[in-house]
């Protein structure tokens, strides 16, 4: 900032007193304010706004300067802003080499920017994003000083596969979830770039129904679930398995399940043509263990398992796809200690087919230590 602007200010800020005071002794009386901590959020009036600056009276000796960079992030949010209105912003620098504290209204900002969002996504409008970085799902991006991501199913053909190209730079993509306590910001290239195929899509939508059954290859592999393509006649359809709709089977890593490429059947479980969402189901074509669960397992049966996992009550013991049960801890001997991967012998000591539990005790081979 030029020294002269530094010197108009203060002297600004005198003058106002001048009526009131007529010595120094009565200017320091009539004039106060306080210091100001790093982090500390005030709020303020916007004195001065033009198009590099903008100046906020906090009760400080001068007005503060909001911080060019969060100025050129912020352009919508800035063009609403006029001079009378209260701000909230926090302290980055208590004063700079000119004499101004520097302030940020990242927090303000923070609330706008998301509500932004979820304007775009109810209005369906396409933003502007940057590449940033590849991951194992997709792309990073940059959208207006924040971070959100593509996932690799959500690009259109010419881009899929090339993801690495739009590394810093600029191109079009369309919100499709937001969440702003979980940070969650989630986009699509491809709605954008094959806006008319995906209009095409959505009236694919109209003839299938729920249950429907198709053959489909995945997409794409997400810690959420999985993207399954379908064809309904000429048009390709993509879908969502949900993490939950894999496998009868306890999942919480999809890629140990699939993989990219994968030929599989799913059932329609959604297909919603004014949202345009689909989601499918792999474990509703396959048998549910549960169903005849007391065939196969009987109480005081004794039966074989694999411990995988371990929780501070007891221990996880897989009996069969999709079946698994729970030894409490009570019912482990304190010299036994199990591990992820052990077999063990075990008997079923309760079976609640509707809460889909099975409360398991160990086969022990010799007397506990202690026991009488």
């Amino acid at each position: 900032m030029p020294k002269a602007k530094k010197e108009t200010r203060q002297r600004t800020k005198k003058t106002s007193k001048k009526t009131e005071a007529t010595s120094m002794d009565d200017l320091l009386k009539n004039y106060s304010w306080h210091g100001f901590k790093k982090g500390e959020v005030v709020e303020g009036i916007i004195t001065e706004k033009n198009n590099k600056a903008v100046w906020v009276d906090i009760g400080a000796k001068t007005d503060g300067l909001i911080l060019t960079k969060e100025l050129r992030v912020a352009r919508d949010f800035v063009k609403r802003l006029k001079v009378g209105d209260k701000l909230k912003v926090s302290i980055f620098q208590s004063e700079n080499e000119n004499g101004y504290p520097l302030l940020s209204f990242r927090k303000t900002l923070n609330n706008f920017v998301w509500g932004e969002f979820e304007e775009k996504l109810k209005t369906g409008e396409p933003i502007k994003v940057r590449g940033k970085e590849i991951n194992r799902g997709g792309l990073v991006v940059d959208v207006n000083g924040f971070f959100g991501f593509i996932p690799t199913s959500c690009f259109g053909a010419k881009a899929a596969g090339k993801t690495r190209d739009l590394i810093n730079k600029s191109f079009e993509a369309k919100i499709i979830e937001v969440d702003k306590e979980k940070n969650r910001l989630i986009l699509s290239e491809k709605e954008v770039s094959e806006k008319g195929l995906i209009k095409e899509q959505k009236e694919a939508l109209g003839k299938i129904k729920v249950g429907d059954v198709f053959d489909g290859e995945i997409t794409g592999v997400m810690p959420f679930g999985l993207f399954v393509k379908v064809k309904i006649g000429k048009y390709p359809l993509e879908g969502l398995v949900h993490i939950s709709e894999i496998s009868w089977e306890k999942v919480d890593d999809p890629n140990k399940f699939y993989k990219q490429g994968d030929k599989v059947k799913v059932k329609t479980l959604i297909a919603d043509e004014k949202t345009g969402k689909v989601n499918f189901s792999l474990k509703q074509l396959q048998e549910d263990p549960w169903v005849e669960i007391e065939k196969e397992y009987s109480v005081d049966a004794k039966i074989k398992g694999e411990v995988i996992r371990i929780a501070p009550f007891g221990v996880f013991v897989a009996l069969d796809k999709g079946i698994e049960g729970l030894i409490h801890i009570s019912k482990i001997p304190a010299e036994k200690a199990l591990k992820v991967g052990d077999k063990v012998d075990c008997f079923v000591e309760s079976i609640d087919k509707e809460a889909r539990k099975m409360s398991l005790g160990l086969v022990l081979k010799e007397k506990p230590i202690g026991y009488k």
